[in-house]
């Protein structure tokens, strides 16, 4: 079974592959042996994030809309980011706005990937 940070990963790389426009940079969809130890924890950090607010929520933040659960991911990976790393690069801690559709995107699968994970 895979940790609460790989299936993360795994949500993420699918979400990749699937919307971003190219060829994504090689760091976007490195496998988890591959990923730095900061990004893990982050990874696993914003899963479990998610199960939480599941959690608390008894399951009702299932009837988000794609964009509600996206913003909820990319807000919990912006306060990983601000907890390991001290001067961030912008596009770390970017504002849902900001983020180019191909993140938000996968931004909403990766919830949508936890949700299916926690059933």
């Amino acid at each position: 079974m895979s940790s609460d940070g790989q299936i993360f990963r795994e949500a993420w790389i699918t979400g990749v592959l699937k919307h971003y426009p190219g060829e994504p940079k090689p760091g976007y969809i490195a496998p988890w042996g591959e990923t730095p130890d900061w990004e893990r924890e982050c990874a696993a950090a914003v899963f479990g994030q998610v199960r939480e607010f599941l959690r608390v929520s008894d399951g009702h933040a299932s009837k988000l809309t794609r964009e509600q659960k996206g913003r909820f991911v990319a807000l919990c990976w912006i306060a990983q980011i601000h907890k390991s790393i001290e001067n961030p690069k912008p596009g770390y801690v970017a504002d849902w706005s900001e983020l180019p559709a191909w993140q938000q995107e996968t931004d909403s699968d990766i919830f949508e990937a936890i949700e299916r994970a926690l059933v």
